[in-house]
Parts: C-alpha cells; structure tokens; sequence
C-alpha cells in the first residue's frame, strides 16, 4: 500500500483561517505513521522554522510550502473593482534553489503586489520557478475555479502555461474530497479530464485547516471571527464540521 504525504496544510500561521497548531500538526503525521508533511499558509513563511524545527525533533520529513495568491492581471495592477479578485496555487520547494526562489516569490508578493492580499502573477512564477513543485490548489484555484465557472478553455491554457514554466513532473492537477464543498465534484471531474488531455499528473489533497474532528466548532467560531459573523447566522457559507482535517 502507497504512502499518503500531506501536500495542502494551513497552520496557526494562516491568520483566522487555519486552527492547527504546528506542534500538534506534526505530532498528528506522526501518530499516522506518516514520513513526511508539508506546509502551506496562505501567502506567508512565518511559521517555516517553527514546522522546520519540530519536524526535526519529531523525525519527520519537512516539505515547505505555500498557497500563493495569483493576481487576475499582473502583480503592479491594483485598480478598485478590478484588481480585488486573485487565485491559487500550492508552491513546494523541491531543493534549496526552490526554497530562496520560494522566498523571492513571497517577498515580492507583500513588497510589491500586496492589494488585499499578497499577491503574485504568472510572470514573477516565470523568473523565480526553479526548484519548486507546483499544485493545481483548492476550488478557487488557478486552473479549478474556471473549471467550475464553465471556462474550460481559459483552464486548458493556464494548465498549459503552468506545465511549461515548471517543468515535467513539476505541476500537477489536485483532487480533493470534502463532503458538502460546493462544486468540488464537479471540479474533480472536470481536473481528471483535463489530466488525460494534456498527460498532466494528478495528487490527491487536502485543504486542511485543522487536525481532529473535535477542532470543528474552534474552527467554525475562528472563521466567524474572519468573516464578521456570529455563530447563531444560519447562511453564513461552508460550515467548519464540512471543513477538511487530518
């Protein structure tokens, strides 16, 4: 039976988006007699040496990441009402280039692109690709999101730029499963087609953002907090009992 790896994990250090403790979250791979484990806050490295370090002292493989946000234009554009959306994508360092270059990627995202969020764009990933393994990400994801908006096309080609910026075996489509995810059925579907189009690997995912069961209703009242929300609203989106774990 083949090995599962955690490739999608948001830590304490997502801010009011992720509840795991990275402690705890290593503590967990290794209670699941996992090798390894990756991390992958949005848009930041601020836990990188915490994860690096307790991943040491646990025995456990480090593998550094993060969702990027990806701007609809480029990086420079921050025009009110057209420049708010953004998309993204999973960046793993491979080596040590892909790590600095990972670095520089997230550096320039808060230096230079930062409009609501950090942000990155295809030409920044061009320059700075080196070394890194890039995955399709979540629903709202670069390729997925105009999967699921019936722009198929506009997927097929930002699949095709992707897999020729980093390489063969260096971008891979990503499947997750997560009951009562609006959509995503219907995005694995349509990811799985694209697969077989374009000889494009797949990895099976999760988008967690906690560790136990248990950690549901913490996590529920954490994204209230984000959201402006309070626990007792009844359409205030996905519920955290819905929300990937380990």
């Amino acid at each position: 039976m083949a090995e599962f790896v955690h490739l999608h994990n948001h830590s304490e250090f997502s801010l009011l988006d992720g509840l795991a403790k990275i402690k705890d979250l290593v503590g967990r791979a290794k209670e699941l007699h996992m090798s390894a484990i990756a991390i992958t806050d949005h848009g930041n490295f601020y836990g990188v040496i915490k994860f690096y370090q307790e991943c040491l002292r646990q025995g456990i493989k480090p593998i550094i990441g993060c969702e990027v946000y990806v701007a609809n234009r480029s990086l420079q554009d921050k025009e009110a009402g057209v420049d708010k959306g953004y998309n993204h994508l999973i960046l793993l360092a491979e080596n040590e280039t892909g790590y600095k270059n990972l670095m520089k990627i997230i550096t320039v995202s808060h230096l230079e692109g930062y409009y609501y969020k950090p942000r990155t764009d295809i030409e920044l990933l061009e320059k700075y690709h080196e070394g890194l393994i890039c995955l399709s990400a979540c629903i709202s994801g670069y390729v997925t999101e105009p999967l699921i908006e019936g722009q198929d096309e506009l997927a097929e080609n930002r699949a095709i730029r992707l897999a020729k910026i980093f390489g063969p075996d260096h971008f891979y489509l990503e499947l997750q499963r997560h009951q009562k995810v609006p959509n995503l059925e219907l995005a694995n579907t349509k990811l799985i087609s694209l697969s077989r189009k374009l000889g494009l690997p797949l990895v099976a995912t999760n988008d967690n953002h906690y560790i136990r069961k248990d950690d549901a209703e913490a996590h529920e009242i954490l994204l209230c907090i984000q959201t402006q929300n309070t626990i007792l609203e009844k359409n205030r989106g996905l519920t955290m009992l819905d929300s990937p774990k380990i």
